[in-house]
C-alpha cells in the first residue's frame, strides 16, 4: 500500500488498516486473512492495496510503489499474484486444484505468492475441504486473501485458520458529506448512501443509469398512490414493468421505503435528515395527510412486498398488491 492508497482503501476502515498496518510493520503476516463485511465496504480495494505492500521490495508498512515489484502489480504483471472469482453461482474443487497447481509450478522457495478470492462463501464443499489442505500444507511462501460478504458462510474449519479482518459499514452522513464534497450529485447521494454500506458501493450506484431513472419513478409513484390510484398502477404497468427497471424491484422498493420514511421525518421536524429534499414543498404540502402511524404503515407494506417477492410472488403481482394497501391506508 501506498500511503494514498490506503488512505483510499481504508477510508473509514480503522479496524481493518490496524490490523493489517501492524503485520506488515511488524513483519508477522499470517498465511490467511478473512476480509469480511458488507458489500461496498472496500474489500478488494484493500487486499490489493495489501498485496502490493506485500510484494514491495521496500518493506514496512506503505508499498513504495516505484520498485519494480509494484510496477508489476500495478501493470497486472505480478505473477506472483492470483485472483480467484465464482465459475457461475460457485468457486469449484477444479479452480482450488488449478491455484495449487499453479503455486506448485511456480515454486520459488522464499518468494512470497499470494492469492486473492472473492465471494469465498460461494466454495462448494468439496472445493472449501480442498483449500484447507492447501491452508494447512503451503508448499511455499503463500498468503491468502478471502473475500466475503458473510464471514459467517464460511466453513468454521477455514474460519477457525484465518486472521479476521473487519470492514465495517460506514454511516449515511460520512458518507453524504464525502461524496458531495467530491462533486457527486447531491440528490442522487442522499438516497444512494442508504442503500450500500460503502464508499465504492455508492458510488457504483450513482454511476448506473437505472438509479437516477428508479429515483424519478418512485417520487412519481410515490406522489400518485395515495391519490390517484388508478394513475399509480398505469404508471407502474409501463414504467415499471414493461421497462428494464422491473429487474430492479429490490432497489424500487428500498427507495419507495426511503419515501415513506421522508414523511415520518417531515413530521418528526428532522428535514435535514430528508433523502427526497427536492420534493420538500410536495412532502410538507403532504406530509399530514396521514398519521406517523400511517407513514409507518406505510412502510411496512412495503416490507411486506419485498418479502412476498422473495417468496417467489410474482412481482408484478406483489407490486400492484402494495399499492391497492397503500390507497386504502
Amino acid at each position: 500500500m501506498t500511503e494514498g492508497e490506503a488512505a483510499t482503501a481504508s477510508t473509514g476502515q480503522w479496524k481493518a488498516k490496524r490490523i493489517l498496518g501492524h503485520a506488515l510493520q511488524s513483519g508477522k503476516i499470517s498465511h490467511a486473512y478473512l476480509f469480511h463485511g458488507p458489500s461496498g465496504t472496500g474489500k478488494m480495494t484493500m487486499a490489493l492495496a495489501f498485496a502490493k505492500a506485500l510484494f514491495c521490495t521496500v518493506g514496512g508498512e506503505a508499498a513504495c510503489g516505484e520498485c519494480i515489484e509494484c510496477r508489476k502489480l500495478e501493470h497486472g504483471n505480478q505473477q506472483e499474484l492470483k485472483q480467484i472469482a465464482p465459475d457461475g453461482a460457485s468457486i469449484k474443487i477444479e479452480q482450488i486444484r488449478e491455484l495449487q497447481r499453479s503455486f506448485a509450478y511456480r515454486n520459488s522457495g522464499a518468494k512470497r505468492m499470494v492469492y486473492i478470492m472473492e465471494r469465498a462463501e460461494t466454495m462448494t464443499l468439496a472445493a472449501a475441504n480442498s483449500l484447507l489442505k492447501f491452508l494447512e500444507e503451503p508448499q511455499s511462501p503463500v498468503v491468502a486473501i478471502l473475500i466475503t460478504d458473510n464471514g459467517q458462510a464460511i466453513l468454521p474449519t477455514i474460519r477457525s485458520r484465518t486472521q479476521w479482518v473487519p470492514f465495517l459499514p460506514l454511516s449515511p452522513d460520512y458518507m453524504l458529506t464525502k461524496l458531495i464534497n467530491e462533486g457527486a450529485s447531491p440528490t442522487l447521494v442522499r438516497a444512494a448512501v442508504h442503500l450500500s454500506s460503502g464508499l465504492e458501493g455508492v458510488r457504483e450506484l450513482i454511476q448506473q443509469n437505472e438509479f437516477a431513472e428508479i429515483r424519478n419513478l418512485v417520487i412519481q409513484l410515490g406522489k400518485e398512490c395515495s391519490t390517484r390510484f388508478t394513475a399509480a398502477m398505469l404508471t407502474a404497468q409501463k414504467a415499471l414493468f414493461k421497462t428494464e427497471l422491473a429487474a430492479h424491484m429490490p432497489m424500487v422498493l428500498s427507495m419507495f421505503m426511503l419515501w415513506f420514511k421522508d414523511f415520518t421525518q417531515f413530521q418528526a421536524g428532522r428535514q435535514d435528515k430528508m433523502v427526497f429534499i427536492d420534493q420538500l414543498d410536495w412532502i410538507s404540502n403532504n406530509a399530514y395527510n396521514r398519521s406517523f402511524a400511517g407513514w409507518v404503515l406505510c412502510m411496512e407494506h412495503t416490507l411486506e412486498a419485498g418479502k412476498r417477492i422473495r417468496a417467489n410472488v410474482p412481482p408484478q403481482l406483489a407490486f400492484e398488491q402494495l399499492l391497492v394497501k397503500l390507497q386504502e391506508g
